[in-house]
């Protein structure tokens, strides 16, 4: 199934001139609406859009072409009863042989689940060459200007980049199985098919395509790669922009058509494009995931008759092929398959299990790697996955540590996130916002963990790393790098004391052999005693046994990091840790405040490189003293607005938050109007008063992150240095109040 989320896009009308609507939806029931909000709908009889009215329930014609004004007196945003809804995605399933088409292409799985493993049942084709076919249709009157060659380029091409795209289909395939697949296609066409391009929105074209490609000599044993009889799969691309609409709209289903001792099974429907400028692979990398690795999508329909409720969420949202990734950069650089998928297909040959490890590095781009942290339960674990803003993430909304809650026994259709009824891979948001969840976006700049100095996940955080019966699942993720091609984090336990972090990223040349070498400084300023040290270096270098590192302490103490060893091995990044690497054990005790310096020397002739960052992070001793702030704002809080109010502290001390209270005073009558959030510097957002209290007056309180099921535990190992923020709304009329004063005792951790 191909969704689209809001997007813009220019539909070719049979009268009148071409359109531009905005759409939301798939093959089984989508919403259009004109630029400026009013719904329109396809009308049959004029062969055009035209503006939309309501009638008993459901959205019908008004027979006014949208390229005319509106009719006066429509409202904008006008849409079907749910009932009329549930009706037409009933009748989309059900008209001739679509029915049996879709149930074998979905398995006859109601819900977006794997009932396979994961994955959706069926033959599946995720390692080994493989041949596709590849039918290029024009219609009576849609004729195409893109050629078979440009399509053989865009599917097959080595280097394919035209039109912005990062590359051709079949170096997609191969960079995500990291060769496990090589996925070719074989083009052929243009053939004219026997009608005009609206009648094939009501009426399939595969039948038609496939028999003029046979009768052109096309021989489908060639496309049989298991010698198993069957196709292992067909493409169709029509000519012309892509039609959202009836059987046009792209789609990946099942067709049995017999020629000889051959049959078809799976196919994909899209367009070419109006041109060769149009093309992009993201629409047909997605669809070939369902048909040829048998991935269900990893979003929810919203349909009551599937899951329960109407309910639209995005998923995995942008993150994933398989969510809506497949459009990012204008379906050029669609999102990697995610590691949950990857894994299920049988690509990741490493797997890294973060049970009973401390220290990790998650390194970008490395698709045959899964990070995973198994429960007591098979089917439920989490995976940890690199994905900073490079390569094919280059486009995605956030960069950084992403933790994906998975179960292949879930549904992507279940937002609710209960025992019962939860995603197959969830992504924890790390603003805790559950934006996919709700449907507020398909992705945000907060949705990735990254530079957190102490806690980042655990099972008093929000998001939390709970299992979905609500159980401790033990995992406990803290200290996360910054986003880059490798990420640094911790696993377990979350290191007792202050934390202090300092890093260099500016590269520095090694002059070749050069006695003096080059020395990198950093100043630390926080006071405090040494209990770990851990030294992160990076070089570049072509013969590192050339190369000698020295660490100098604010002490004066000279520990070796590296001297002269690994012969001709290219390139040079370690970490050094206080408790596993001897020459720093000394250290621990010390002084971390002052100047600490990276000395690299190049010793021999002929090879050459850079010292492209070093950092050091020391857990250190120091009395947490409480850090205690007042504001006394006296702010009106506006009646009924959802803007509301806000007051600001802000706080100078580093570390991390250990222990958080929130004292508030507001004079209201009726506090069952308020709703009252605390946001954390990092952008964290907590709920501390959601309109309870009824008609209560007045609400005087100080609420604790140690009391139990405290909304401030969400907070815990946050960072303390920034600006918090305390917003009051007022989410009903009448009563009114202000916000006469708040405070906050924050205790190190």
């Amino acid at each position: 199934m191909s969704a689209i989320f809001g997007e813009v896009l220019t539909f070719g009308q049979g009268q009148g001139k071409e359109v531009r609507l905005r759409v939301t939806g798939d093959e089984f029931y989508a919403r259009y609406e004109t630029l400026d909000g009013y719904a329109a709908l396809s009308d049959r009889d004029k062969d055009q859009f035209c503006y939309a009215i309501l009638h008993q329930g459901a959205l019908i014609s008004s027979g006014v072409p949208v390229t005319e004004p509106p009719p006066v007196g429509i409202p904008r945003h006008l849409r079907d009863s749910e009932a009329v809804r549930r009706q037409r995605f009933a009748a989309r399933r059900v008209t001739p042989d679509r029915a049996m088409r879709a149930l074998r292409a979905s398995s006859g799985a109601a819900l977006t689940l794997g009932p396979s493993q994961g994955l959706l049942e069926g033959r599946r084709l995720t390692t080994g060459s493989v041949r596709g076919l590849t039918i290029l249709v024009e219609f009576q009157d849609v004729r195409t200007t893109v050629s078979t060659a440009d399509l053989d380029a865009m599917l097959n091409g080595a280097n394919y980049q035209r039109n912005g795209n990062y590359c051709s289909a079949r170096e997609y395939f191969r960079i995500v199985s990291t060769g496990k697949l090589d996925y070719a296609n074989s083009v052929v066409g243009p053939f004219r098919l026997s009608r005009n391009r609206s009648y094939y929105v009501q009426n399939l074209l595969v039948k038609e395509a496939l028999d003029l490609a046979v009768a052109s000599g096309v021989n489908l044993k060639d496309f049989d790669s298991r010698n198993e009889g069957l196709v292992d799969a067909l493409n169709i691309l029509y000519a012309g922009q892509t039609v959202y609409d009836g059987e046009l709209w792209p789609h990946n289903y099942s067709l049995k058509l017999q020629y000889g001792s051959v049959s078809t099974d799976l196919y994909l429907l899209t367009s070419a494009g109006r041109s060769a400028d149009d093309l992009s692979i993201g629409t047909f990398c997605h669809e070939n995931g369902h048909l040829l690795c048998r991935f269900p999508d990893m979003y929810d329909y919203g349909v009551a008759e599937r899951e329960g409720d109407n309910i639209k969420s995005a998923g995995i949202g942008s993150y994933c092929l398989m969510g809506s990734g497949n459009h990012l950069n204008f379906g050029r650089t669609p999102a990697p398959v995610c590691a949950y998928l990857r894994d299920l297909a049988g690509w990741c040959d490493n797997e890294v299990v973060l049970n009973g490890l401390t220290t990790v590095e998650a390194v970008h781009g490395a698709y045959d790697t899964v990070i995973k942290y198994r429960t007591a339960s098979p089917n439920e674990y989490f995976i940890v996955e690199n994905r900073s803003k490079l390569g094919l993430d280059t486009h995605l909304p956030a960069s950084g540590l992403a933790i994906y809650h998975c179960d292949i026994l879930g549904s992507n259709e279940f937002q609710s996130g209960t025992a019962q009824k939860h995603y197959q891979c969830a992504l924890l948001q790390a603003d805790g916002h559950r934006d996919l969840e709700t449907n507020e976006n398909q992705g945000d700049g907060t949705d990735f963990f990254a530079s957190v100095a102490g806690v980042a996940a655990s099972s008093a955080t929000n998001p939390s790393t709970r299992l979905w019966n609500g159980a401790d699942s033990g995992l406990l993720l803290s200290d996360v790098g910054v986003p880059d091609d490798k990420i640094a984090f911790r696993v377990g336990s979350a290191p007792s004391g202050l934390l202090v972090h300092a890093e260099s990223t500016t590269p520095i040349a090694i002059p070749d052999n050069e006695p003096t070498g080059i020395t990198s400084v950093l100043t630390v300023d926080r006071v405090g005693v040494i209990k770990d040290l851990t030294v992160k270096v990076d070089v570049t270098h072509t013969y590192i046994g050339d190369l000698s590192i020295e660490l100098l302490s604010p002490g004066g103490e000279r520990v070796t990091l590296h001297g002269r060893t690994g012969a001709g091995t290219d390139n040079l990044s370690a970490a050094y840790e206080s408790s596993s690497f001897p020459g720093l054990k000394p250290l621990v005790g010390q002084s971390v405040q002052g100047k600490w310096a990276l000395r690299v020397r190049d010793l021999e002739g002929a090879d050459t490189g850079k010292l492209v960052r070093w950092s050091i992070d020391a857990v250190i001793e120091g009395a947490p003293s409480v850090v205690t702030l007042e504001a006394k704002p006296d702010l009106p809080i506006p009646d009924n607005d959802a803007t509301g109010v806000s007051s600001t502290l802000d706080v100078d001390r580093t570390g991390t938050v250990g222990k958080l209270k929130v004292s508030i005073d507001i004079k209201h009558t009726w506090i069952g109007d308020l709703r009252i959030q605390l946001v954390s510097p990092g952008g964290r957002v907590v709920v501390l008063h959601g309109q309870l209290g009824g008609g209560t007056d007045d609400l005087v309180v100080t609420y604790d992150s140690a009391a139990p099921l405290s909304p401030l535990s969400g907070l815990v190992g946050q960072g303390v240095k920034g600006t918090w923020t305390l917003r009051v709304a007022d989410l009903a009329a009448q009563d009114v109040g202000k916000l006469n004063r708040w405070a906050l005792e924050i205790t190190p951790q």
